[in-house]
């Protein structure tokens, strides 16, 4: 238990409040799959190549791990999880979780797709912010070239501005529907383009409050100096600036290209940098609230625990509008129910799509379970800790 906020993250009685005895039975034995590396892996790659081979596998990951980490195939088929996540005053974030074909007609398709989220959302006090990728919108060789200072042909030219229009038009949307938008973080090597065309969308829609966000992966070494950055330039040219805290995904990804490409890899070097950089962003945040809105992304309990006592410090409500909490859906719900439970904004990210589309995104779920430390351990070891609990409250 918290002394500042009486919040206690290891209150399974709260955290597993919706579940259901079947429900919770059904959590264990699935965590209790992912806690072996070896099965993963390998399960993972059976999966894998049974949906590349069309073999009939959907009826077999739909029910089981596709239904705990995913809202449904649609938007329509997500709306029992908006309501389940509602009833105890969590948000949702309906992620589209597709990775397109990366040609002009899939870009288009992606952007209506985000579109209807943002509809769904209008209004829809369930539904706290949308959320896109920019590579689901422009192509990603193309946002490397533009990066890179390259010259662009005449052809890449008209593509990147009906990119930038895509981008414009789901953020003018958000605006005109008074729904805040996360645009998520991604490689390095082209995330200074997705910034810049984010600052663009802040300046134009960020005037009386945080709309548009961007994302600062902070197991980047250079990610606080960014938002430091960004606040000064936010203030320059009188917006607000819409930050989302996470530490990141594509460590291994950024190392081996850093490794293969002869440059200084720009992930920090330990954990603890990455922790540490973590929450010192958060506490620059919360410094200048007046101009910054924030959301922690975050499945770390000592940085939840900093950010609620950070609130209280500069008398912060817990349901001011500028502060979120965020969680992955099917992970660490005894973060988002505790903290929905004790008063703070929380919402969670909701993935959707057609099963066999948003397989990769499953399979890194169940690998970053696996790997990030304990990750799975500590789910595995609430869910047993509350069904024994039950048991003894018969």
């Amino acid at each position: 238990m918290n002394p500042v906020t009486n919040v206690s993250f290891d209150d399974t009685a709260v955290a597993f409040s919706s579940k259901s005895d079947a429900e919770l039975y059904k959590m264990y034995l699935l965590f209790k799959t992912m806690n072996n590396n070896t099965l993963v892996k390998v399960g993972g790659k059976l999966l894998n190549t049974a949906i590349n081979l069309h073999l009939p596998v959907k009826f077999i990951i739909k029910p089981t791990v596709f239904s705990h980490f995913c809202g449904g195939e649609t938007i329509e088929e997500s709306e029992r999880a908006i309501k389940e996540l509602s009833a105890y005053n969590i948000g949702t974030i309906l992620d589209y979780s597709v990775e397109g074909e990366g040609n002009e007609q899939s870009f288009d398709a992606t952007m209506n797709e985000l579109l209807r989220t943002v509809e769904k959302a209008r209004g829809n006090k369930a539904i706290p912010f949308s959320v896109f990728k920019v590579t689901g919108l422009i192509d990603i060789k193309l946002l490397e070239k533009v990066q890179s200072g390259a010259t662009l042909t005449d052809a890449e030219k008209t593509a990147f501005a009906r990119g930038r229009e895509r981008v414009n038009t789901i953020c003018k949307r958000c605006y005109d529907a008074d729904v805040r938008v996360f645009v998520d973080a991604e490689e390095s090597w082209i995330q200074d383009t997705i910034d810049n065309l984010t600052y663009e969308m802040m300046e134009l829609y960020n005037k009386e409050k945080a709309i548009v966000y961007n994302t600062y992966q902070l197991y980047r070494h250079d990610r606080l100096d960014a938002i430091k950055r960004d606040y000064e330039n936010a203030v320059a040219k009188n917006y607000y600036l819409g930050g989302k805290l996470v530490r990141g995904a594509y460590m291994e990804k950024e190392r081996k290209r850093a490794s293969e490409e002869g440059y200084q890899s720009p992930i920090n070097p330990t954990k603890n940098a990455s922790d540490e950089l973590f929450d010192n962003s958060v506490k620059f945040c919360v410094e200048h609230i007046d101009r910054i809105s924030i959301c922690a992304g975050t499945h770390n309990e000592q940085s939840c625990y900093l950010l609620m006592e950070l609130m209280d410090k500069y008398n912060i409500a817990r349901n001011d509008e500028r502060v979120y909490f965020a969680q992955l859906f099917g992970m660490s719900d005894n973060l988002s129910y505790n903290l929905a439970n004790a008063g703070y904004n929380v919402a969670k990210y909701v993935p959707y799509g057609p099963v066999r589309e948003v397989m990769p995104y499953l399979l890194r779920r169940a690998n970053e379970n696996t790997a990030i430390a304990g990750q799975s351990s500590r789910e595995f070891t609430l869910i047993n800790k509350e069904m024994q609990r039950r048991k003894k409250a018969r």
